[in-house]
């Protein structure tokens, strides 16, 4: 006689209880663990529940067991992990930089998964006649075994991040900072200047929950305790009897701190949208050649109204970063066949290219039929730079297309001019394209 189907979830096996607990988030498990005193030592198991999820949500991506030389807790990672998989992608600076000059604030980071740790690049075009992308260390972020938020950062951008993964990398020229979110979109680096090792207790690192919530995992902001009180001893000193005293004592200790950094705070805003979508084909982050034969950076962006594209350089620099190319208030595609003057158009126009790009992987779509479709640039700057009217002598105000190829890239072109700008994405399934990586032996 076959047995009865389980008719409960108590039922299950406990293999069973856990692959159906780990596609659940710690917000649904904590609500589950409060249906019986059963069920929570099922929620609260850090190798089999917790081990799980994190590999199900990164096993692809990092060696979770290698993350704190596999001493850790799973909750701690998945906690440190769920805030910091955001940071993946690309982050331009904005604001002024304040650094020394023998400092190289980056004016565009990328970040990526390492083995055991979060690596930040800096990324900018290389000057060598090819289409590469030249890559250089920026920031490492790691949990040390006792748990501690390991931020460090590399100020020339000379060391190879790859040798941060041994226990040597303290005697490298890196800086001890922490980074501060705000919200999704926006987070800065600051030189922590009260670096100590701090190790957490030995229930947290067993997995125990000392009466935190499971769903507290979701949230939490690791590597900003400093900073926090810090605010609070400010408001303090304030409210306290003597309080001019204590902030005059505070503000000493201020510059003295100030006299002793290697970093200035940066701050660093979320580029959301760096790649193409199926309804955007053209926004994001792109690679190409400009006038001056140069490799430059564009970006493209929808913004309601039309489509914009702007060149990404040295941010350091005032209006650097909004540098604009073109703009059109139409973003809608002409289809092939095309008309006989728009063929002409394109075939008349010289693609620019490097000097040496036959030594490049990417080969220019040169095809007739390697163009899908056009788009006119049918308006100009004039409506978002103040002090430049309409009239023919605007030099802003100018026709020209975007040729959409078959490859999922593109070219620009005005009419005035007898060349196209060819654009190659930069990045890739969460990887930079063409690198050259500089670093010091």
């Amino acid at each position: 006689m076959a047995e009865p189907n389980p008719s409960s979830f108590a039922d299950f096996p406990e293999d069973v209880q856990f692959c159906i607990l780990s596609f659940l988030t710690p917000t649904e498990i904590a609500n589950f663990a409060c249906t019986s005193k059963r069920f929570a030592p099922l929620c609260q198991n850090d190798s089999k529940l917790w081990y799980s999820l994190c590999d199900r949500r990164w096993g692809s991506k990092t060696q979770i067991t290698k993350w704190g030389n596999g001493q850790i807790s799973y909750k701690l990672l998945y906690k440190t992990l769920n805030k910091w998989e955001n940071l993946i992608g690309f982050w331009r600076r904005c604001g002024q930089s304040r650094q020394k000059e023998t400092v190289k604030p980056p004016g565009l980071v990328f970040f990526e998964w390492g083995p055991s740790f979060l690596s930040g690049w800096r990324v900018s075009p290389s000057q060598n006649g090819t289409y590469c992308v030249i890559k250089s260390p920026f920031l490492w972020m790691n949990i040390s075994p006792e748990g501690q938020i390991m931020n460090y950062l590399d100020p020339e951008g000379q060391n190879d991040n790859k040798l941060c993964g041994v226990l040597g990398f303290l005697d490298m020229d890196l800086v001890a900072v922490n980074v501060n979110f705000i919200g999704d979109s926006h987070f800065s680096v600051e030189e922590n200047m009260n670096f100590a090792c701090r190790s957490l207790s030995s229930a947290n690192l067993k997995g125990e929950d000392n009466g935190e919530d499971i769903a507290c995992v979701e949230s939490g902001s690791p590597g900003s305790l400093p900073e926090t009180l810090e605010i609070y001893q400010y408001y303090a000193n304030r409210m306290s009897p003597g309080a001019d005293r204590a902030l005059r004592k505070q503000r000493r200790r201020e510059k003295e701190k100030q006299g002793k950094k290697r970093w200035e705070t940066e701050h660093f805003l979320k580029i959301v949208d760096s790649s193409p979508t199926l309804d955007r084909p053209l926004q994001g982050l792109w690679k190409g050649i400009c006038e001056d034969r140069k490799l430059e950076f564009y970006l493209v962006g929808y913004d309601g109204i039309g489509i914009s594209c702007r060149r990404v350089g040295n941010l350091s620099e005032r209006l650097s970063s909004s540098t604009p190319v073109f703009w059109t208030s139409d973003p809608t595609f002409i289809e092939s066949p095309f008309p006989t003057e728009e063929q002409y158009i394109y075939d008349t126009r010289i693609h620019l290219q490097p000097p040496e790009a036959a030594n490049s992987d990417w080969k220019l779509p040169l095809e007739k039929d390697a163009v899908s479709r056009i788009m006119y640039i049918n308006s100009s700057y004039d409506l978002v730079i103040p002090g430049l009217e309409g009239g023919s002598a605007n030099p802003w105000r100018v026709e020209g297309r975007i040729w959409q190829y078959r490859n999922g890239t593109f070219g620009f072109g005005f009419l005035r001019d007898h060349f196209i700008v060819d654009l190659n994405h930069i990045a890739k399934n969460g990887c930079l394209l063409d690198t050259l990586e500089t670093f010091s032996d």
